[in-house]
């Protein structure tokens, strides 16, 4: 079972630490166990029942009201508005109702459904993302369990192998050529994969090395491949002290390249750049840039005729 701070169920459910302990004491709703320390701390139950509520009152009910159901009735309430009103905070809270109980058929449904009103890169985009980014914050501070992160990280793979499969460019129509990796001793793979679905359906040729990539493998491929961009994202490798150097080496090695990176050891950090490196704050930043590419590699369409929007 894991543990919360009310901390972690402030952020993950947006709702404010000093609110939950005014319900504490009002409504009884939570009762946090102590640890042998005294540091109060929640469950895995109590962090359902606060995303439950947090999706109820998002949705209009009134605390008072609320505070009246059983866990039953609060179940079945949310059920009911996960499958009718796609707000994108309401599926977030489902799909981390899902990664805590480490229930794929409920996972399934959200993420299909979505699909089917959204399409992949709008949910991938507002739902999968902002979702990703609350459980790394609950992982890097062991908030959840490794099975838990697992779990739903390989439901998400899945999802996006077939996505990406569907996206096949050939050499023929391709707009340009990108070659994508993860550094050596980097496994976070998801943002690079969906990197990697985004410019094939753009059109653009990509060359997918994966996760964990010796850097004097790099040479080899450079040996054969002559890309028009390079993107790796540097999430926890290199090292900080390593990143700098690392950086500059592989931009000289694609002197002719656009090398583009992101990742935590990037971002905020004072790295100086060549004039062929730009930084990745966030995946808008990717894809505005694919975007203005697309549209100016896009050919001449007659007057009037208006060019196709990717949704």
């Amino acid at each position: 079972m894991s543990s919360y701070s009310i901390k972690d169920l402030e952020h993950l459910s947006g709702i404010k630490a000093h609110t939950l302990r005014i319900w504490e004491q009002r409504y009884n709703f939570i009762e946090p166990k102590r640890t042998d320390t005294n540091i109060r701390y929640y469950s895995d139950e109590d962090l359902k029942l606060v995303l439950n509520i947090s999706t109820l009152k998002e949705n209009g009910y009134k605390i008072s009201k609320i505070a009246k159901m059983s866990e039953k009735e609060l179940g079945q309430e949310v059920l009911k508005i996960a499958e009718t009103n796609l707000r994108f905070p309401d599926q977030i809270n489902s799909l981390t109702l899902s990664m805590i109980d480490m229930d794929e058929d409920r996972f399934e449904s959200i993420l299909n459904n979505n699909i089917l009103k959204y399409g992949f890169e709008r949910t991938m985009l507002n739902i999968i993302y902002p979702f990703l980014a609350k459980i790394g914050m609950l992982w890097q501070t062991g908030s959840i369990l490794p099975a838990q992160e697992h779990f739903i990280s390989n439901l998400i793979r899945q999802k996006m192998t077939v996505a990406i499969d569907g996206q096949y460019v050939t050499e023929r129509e391709s707009k340009g050529k990108w070659l994508l990796y993860l550094p050596e001793g980097e496994l976070h793979e998801l943002s690079l994969m969906f990197a990697s679905f985004l410019l094939r359906a753009r059109k653009f040729k990509v060359i997918y090395l994966g996760q964990n990539l010796p850097k004097s493998d790099l040479y080899s491929v450079r040996e054969i491949h002559e890309p028009d961009y390079v993107l790796t994202i540097c999430t926890a490798a290199p090292k900080k002290s390593e990143v700098q150097e690392y950086i500059d080496e592989v931009a000289e090695l694609f002197s002719s390249a656009t090398l583009f990176v992101g990742g935590f050891q990037v971002i905020g950090q004072d790295i100086q750049r060549k004039k062929n490196v730009e930084f990745i704050m966030k995946m808008e930043d990717l894809l505005d840039f694919i975007n203005e590419k697309d549209i100016e590699l896009s050919p001449k369409r007659p007057e009037g005729q208006k060019n196709m929007k990717y949704e």
